[in-house]
C-alpha cells in the first residue's frame, strides 16, 4: 500500500468477520452496523490544518474499533482500506 495519510489521518486494514452464525445461518452484511475491527497500516504526523500538532495515539499494527459510515474507503490491489481521522477510532483492542 501507498499511501501515506496526511494531518491527523490513518489508514486501516479492515479485519474481516465471519458473517455465519454458530447454527450456519449466514448474516447479509447490509444488516451489520457494529463498529469494524481493524489494523492500522500507516498513520499521519498529528498536525491540524492550523499547524498545532495532536499526539497521534495509534500506531502501525494496532487493532482498532472504528465506525464505517465515518470512513473513506478505497481498493488497491483487490483488498480494501479506509482512511479515518483519528478522533474516528473508537479505541484500541488489545489481544490477549
Amino acid at each position: 500500500m501507498n499511501l501515506k495519510p496526511l494531518f491527523d489521518r490513518v489508514v486501516l486494514k479492515p479485519i474481516q468477520k465471519e458473517n455465519k452464525t454458530k447454527s450456519g445461518i449466514f448474516i447479509p452484511e447490509v444488516s451489520n452496523d457494529e463498529p469494524i475491527l481493524a489494523e492500522v497500516v500507516a498513520v499521519g504526523n498529528g498536525e491540524n490544518f492550523d499547524g498545532k500538532k495532536n499526539e497521534m495515539l495509534v500506531k502501525i499494527h494496532d487493532k482498532v474499533l472504528y465506525n464505517k459510515y465515518g470512513a473513506v474507503e478505497f481498493r488497491e490491489d483487490d483488498e480494501v482500506f479506509a482512511v479515518v481521522r483519528q478522533s474516528d477510532i473508537f479505541g484500541i483492542v488489545e489481544v490477549k
